[in-house]
């Protein structure tokens, strides 16, 4: 017989060990337990990782800081093109857009964008390319403001005051691939396509905004705004964004043919400008908002795309009359508004048909030059609370909020108002604001007295001026931009505005560049010298008043009237351009080395007063002798639209 055999013989263990082993055949027992008592001689150091090797292993996985990556996840670039897609989530059924009859969505206004960017990359709109528009505050310029950026493309939105050669010249400029034309504006767009025509310059695509409430039938080539939106895709998703520095929008600082600055914004700070206005404004949830202030000037300071972020009402009118604010004020119980302070003057002398009483608050944003403390007590006592602000287009509308104080209730009224119309603070998105002297660049004290120029820095700042290196490069420096404007900082650190550095002249909300109307005065034959400067003005504010020194042939007493010269601007440029005053002088006052000194003649225009058809003043006085008498513009404008609508203003320098 040979020796037993293990290999199928199972072997019984003590319970504790059934417990850890099972039943096994002998012959696998018996190599577990030689593998067993091998194992008890091997050094623990070999089968034990060393520490080494286990801390490297470890640190493998330990990631520092600085190496942390982006991803889908934790970073996508910041634009306020998010706000429509998170109102159109949110806010669905709430009411988005009202104008007359018509009522939007945000739902309905997330679909009609979509549509509008499907349509215009059917149109070979890509990346970058520039989609201009000339309309007024109506749904379709309120959606172009989602719909354009969400093709892709840059919007650039014109000023309707504009005359069409200007208007020509921003075209061109910007090179426009698509140009939305609102039908009230028809005539105004053909004349400055002709300009373009005379140029050789490439002519853009037109599209026509007929009115969405009660269509007109206007045309100005085939294509038409609802028909886009129609044709349009909603499925199609919008043209992503993978760099928040791209730019959003081109807006232009004004409309002079000689130079025109092409202010561009990113969407970085486009969406940071937006939540720093609506936080300091304290705009809460579900605001109903009209648009007395044009969408044109800074994309209504922003509050386009405030609106969607809020899921508020967006109550749109053609125009700035009292009729219709004050009928839009009662009908859709607007909470909140922005506008420059002449469109108070509109509101206080509306008659008592125009009128109808605030059932409730209603708050405003205006800036421009400070609203006289009068004004400000009249309008206050209506129902509306103001707040006052400063900015300009290179800062994406307002850099300056007057944040009010709880303390200052308790002042009297009229320091009330003199704090109120104060510059104020900077807003959230503003990494500083400071007082400089410009030569050295060195803070001045903050007495409330010293003067020095305004400064700025932050991601609210413009990328740039568009095509012009220089400009963009002057208007930087020493890490700030220059605002070109003189005022003081007081001891609780708000600014006021105290003179403007550039010769700019305010009028009603509207920039007038002093040295553009003096190159058009001239131009005219019997103008030797001229020089314009800011006068009061009983409606506007202010107003261009022209000093002038004829040519020696046309010195003769009567050979050309104050009428004659106005005529004459009215027919060379934009009618809110146009001086209201025109002084014949024997000789401008000078410096020694020749340069026109027009401090002296802001104070002579101080004591000038424009005078009525009727000869009278506006505050009825009768005018001076010997004085030519200059009417108030309040006829047509030239391209078919009344003057009373063109009281659509806006802020200071925006």
């Amino acid at each position: 017989m040979g020796p037993p055999s293990f290999h199928h013989q199972p072997v019984d263990l003590p319970t504790p060990y059934k417990l850890l082993i099972p039943s096994l055949p002998a012959s696998h027992l018996l190599r577990f337990f030689f593998s067993s008592l091998l194992l008890l001689y091997i050094p623990p150091n070999i089968l034990a990782p060393s520490s080494k090797t286990s801390s490297t292993a470890e640190n493998t996985r330990q990631i520092p800081m600085d190496q942390l990556l982006k991803c889908q996840a934790n970073y996508v670039p910041l634009s306020p093109i998010t706000f429509l897609q998170r109102a159109a989530a949110v806010y669905s059924d709430r009411t988005s857009v009202v104008y007359e009859r018509i009522r939007f969505t945000w739902k309905q206004t997330y679909d009609r964008c979509l549509r509008m960017a499907s349509s215009l990359r059917s149109l070979n709109v890509s990346k970058n390319d520039v989609v201009s528009v000339l309309a007024p505050n109506v749904p379709a310029m309120y959606e172009m403001h989602f719909a354009v950026p969400m093709a892709g493309a840059v919007l650039n939105t014109i000023n309707t005051r504009l005359d069409a050669a200007n208007i020509a010249t921003i075209l061109k400029h910007s090179e426009a691939k698509v140009f939305f034309v609102d039908y009230q504006y028809v005539r105004l767009a053909r004349d400055s396509l002709k300009h373009l025509i005379d140029d050789g310059a490439p002519l853009p695509l037109v599209v026509v905004i007929d009115d969405v409430d009660a269509p007109t039938g206007i045309r100005l080539g085939e294509l038409e705004y609802e028909k886009l939106i129609a044709r349009g895709d909603p499925k199609c998703p919008p043209t992503p964004l993978y760099d928040e520095w791209d730019p959003i929008a081109l807006n232009y600082t004004s409309g002079t043919t000689s130079a025109p600055k092409g202010v561009v914004y990113s969407h970085r700070g486009a969406f940071l400008s937006t939540l720093s206005l609506l936080l300091q404004w304290e705009v809460g949830s579900e605001p109903v908002y009209m648009w007395s202030l044009p969408m044109f000037h800074c994309n209504g300071w922003t509050f386009t795309w405030g609106m969607a972020a809020r899921g508020g009402a967006n109550v749109c009118i053609r125009a700035t009359t009292a009729r219709d604010m004050y009928r839009a004020i009662g009908d859709h119980r607007v909470t909140h508004m922005c506008c420059a302070p002449i469109v108070f003057n509109i509101l206080l002398e509306a008659s008592p048909a125009e009128r109808r009483p605030l059932i409730a608050p209603v708050h405003v944003l205006t800036g421009g030059a400070p609203p006289p403390a009068p004004l400000l007590e009249k309008i206050e006592r209506l129902g509306f609370r103001v707040t006052h602000a400063y900015g300009l287009t290179e800062a994406t509308g307002p850099a300056l909020v007057c944040e009010w104080r709880e303390e200052w209730n308790r002042r009297p009224v009229d320091e009330q108002a003199r704090l109120k119309a104060r510059q104020g603070i900077s807003v959230l998105t503003l990494a500083d604001v400071d007082v400089k002297d410009p030569e050295t660049m060195q803070s001045i004290p903050r007495d409330g007295k010293s003067l020095g120029e305004i400064v700025l820095r932050g991601s609210s700042i413009m990328k740039g001026y568009y095509k012009n290196r220089d400009a963009t490069e002057a208007a930087f420096r020493d890490g700030w931009f220059l605002t070109g404007d003189v005022g003081v900082i007081h001891p609780d650190g708000y600014v006021e505005i105290k003179d403007r550095s550039k010769d700019v002249i305010i009028s009603g909300g509207e920039n007038i560049s002093s040295v553009e109307v003096e190159t058009i005065l001239y131009q005219h034959p019997m103008v030797l010298e001229a020089a314009v400067v800011a006068m009061p003005h009983p409606h506007w504010g202010e107003t261009p008043c022209a000093f002038l020194k004829l040519k020696k042939e046309y010195c003769e007493q009567g050979s050309i009237q104050e009428e004659d010269i106005i005529s004459y601007c009215r027919n060379s440029m934009s009618r809110f351009m146009v001086p209201k005053k025109v002084v014949f002088m024997e000789e401008l006052p000078k410096t020694s080395t020749g340069k026109i000194q027009k401090f002296q003649l802001r104070e002579m225009a101080r004591g000038l007063k424009v005078t009525g058809r009727n000869g009278r003043t506006p505050q009825g006085g009768a005018a001076p002798q010997g004085k030519a008498q200059v009417a108030y513009v309040n006829g047509n404008n030239g391209h078919g639209q009344p003057e009373a609508q063109e009281q659509v203003l806006a802020m200071s320098r925006l």
